[in-house]
């Protein structure tokens, strides 16, 4: 019998398995924890700033677009530089400074005394917070290229557990204290941070890395690897506007369920862990049985299709439990996200797979720069003294609309699934 150390096959075959799954297994826990912390701050972060601002309503609602915008700015400009430095230096330090970076950014969210810093806390989120695109290259870095949809599913599923107790946690800690969430999302990251120290692994061998180029990571140099296979461009602009319309939620929804309905932040929290809770059922359970039976193709469909419904029930909503009942009609949008990202992702190999995740980051921030002007200024205009209830759903009536385009667009541009790039380049 051989010495298992004398054949490097053998000594590499016998640990890979157990590695990958302990590799998946942390990452859905990084990704739980980091949404968790940031879905805390969510109930508070914009009944903070109206707080600051005195109270004014149009005031709040600019200076809400205003950090939106700059938080994407940041997240533009840094997703593709994150994604582009995972790929030369691996995904693990990258992983780690980010985490820990976020922590320490939430303490100063959480000390702010002004709007200032408020606003300087809030770009440096924007920075720290791009490395989940990092996070989805790991995961593709250690799943076949036949199950990355699956495992994007279940990358969806850790959102929604971050999202169904972040918002919820947030909410109730909001209602004692409005920084209190601040504080409890430092020791959350804080923590996942030292945790990851000591148990990550790397995932990307030190033979499949790329060198790094500032002309491949700026933001507009990273868009040109869309450009470099078919088809890719087209679903990017299609994640694009996905992120666009999503965008409602983040700069309106609480300022809209406080001016119209009156919500305390336990009822916004509950309202969006519902949302959480939704999304997580169908990207952790739904989505490999629908995969295996209609393809990610007719899911995307499927997905785009549950979001106009979603957008166009908030909009005429006029009391505060017939919105409360329309968040389940989302949940069939959890179905978008995973299945578009699992297309793409199957059309290149491993040492770009950090790229693909920070050029898809890049236009996302894109839609990012866009959505929090768009939408406080539609909110905004839509509460103006004087102005008709006709016009209250305003904000989502433009989420709907974006997500219509969105499925015309798909339809002539999202293809069956086929070889992969990454299937080809992995065989011997």
């Amino acid at each position: 019998m051989s010495d298992p150390q004398s054949n490097p096959d053998t000594t590499a075959s016998i640990p890979s398995k157990p590695p990958r799954q302990a590799a998946i297994a942390f990452i859905m826990i990084t990704v739980i924890l980091d949404v968790l912390s940031l879905g805390l701050i969510i109930p508070v972060l914009q009944k903070l700033i109206k707080e600051l601002v005195g109270g004014d309503e149009s005031i709040a609602a600019f200076y809400i677009g205003l950090f939106g915008t700059l938080w994407a700015l940041m997240q533009f400009f840094c997703s593709p530089i994150i994604g582009a430095l995972s790929d030369r230096f691996g995904r693990r330090p990258v992983l780690l400074v980010s985490t820990f970076g976020l922590g320490l950014d939430f303490i100063l969210l959480a000390l702010a005394p002004n709007l200032s810093w408020l606003l300087i806390g809030r770009i440096i989120t924007g920075m720290t917070a791009a490395s989940f695109s990092t996070a989805q290259a790991y995961l593709a870095d250690v799943t076949p290229p036949e199950r990355r949809t699956a495992a994007f599913g279940l990358f969806g599923a850790a959102f929604g557990i971050g999202f169904v107790l972040g918002p919820a946690v947030g909410g109730m800690l909001g209602s004692i204290d409005l920084r209190l969430p601040f504080w409890a999302s430092a020791a959350l990251t804080l923590a996942n941070g030292f945790y990851g120290y000591f148990v990550l692994p790397e995932s990307l061998p030190k033979d499949k890395r790329s060198a790094f180029s500032w002309k491949r990571a700026n933001p507009l140099g990273s868009l040109q690897l869309l450009r470099s296979k078919p088809g890719l461009l087209p679903m990017a602009i299609i994640l694009f506007f996905y992120q666009l319309s999503h965008l409602a939620f983040q700069n309106v929804f609480v300022l809209y369920t406080d001016t119209h309905f009156g919500w305390e932040p336990w009822q916004i929290g509950l309202s969006l862990g519902t949302v959480g809770i939704l999304n997580m059922i169908v990207q952790g359970g739904l989505i490999r049985p629908a995969i295996r039976r209609f393809g990610e193709r007719k899911l995307v469909f499927v997905g785009l299709t549950g979001g106009i419904l979603g957008f166009a029930a908030y909009t005429i909503a006029r009391d505060g439990t017939t919105f409360y009942l329309c968040t389940i009609l989302f949940a069939l949008m959890g179905f978008f996200q995973a299945s578009i990202n699992g297309v793409m992702s199957t059309r290149l190999g491993p040492t770009e797979q950090g790229r693909l995740s920070g050029a898809n980051s890049s236009m996302m921030g894109i839609a990012g720069l866009i959505g929090p002007s768009l939408y406080a200024t539609v909110f905004a205009w839509s509460v103006h003294p004087g102005r008709s209830t006709f016009w209250q759903g305003a904000p989502f009536a433009v989420a709907c609309g974006i997500l219509i385009i969105a499925l015309i667009l798909a339809f002539f541009s999202v293809p069956q699934r086929a070889t992969s790039q990454a299937t080809v380049s992995s065989q011997p």
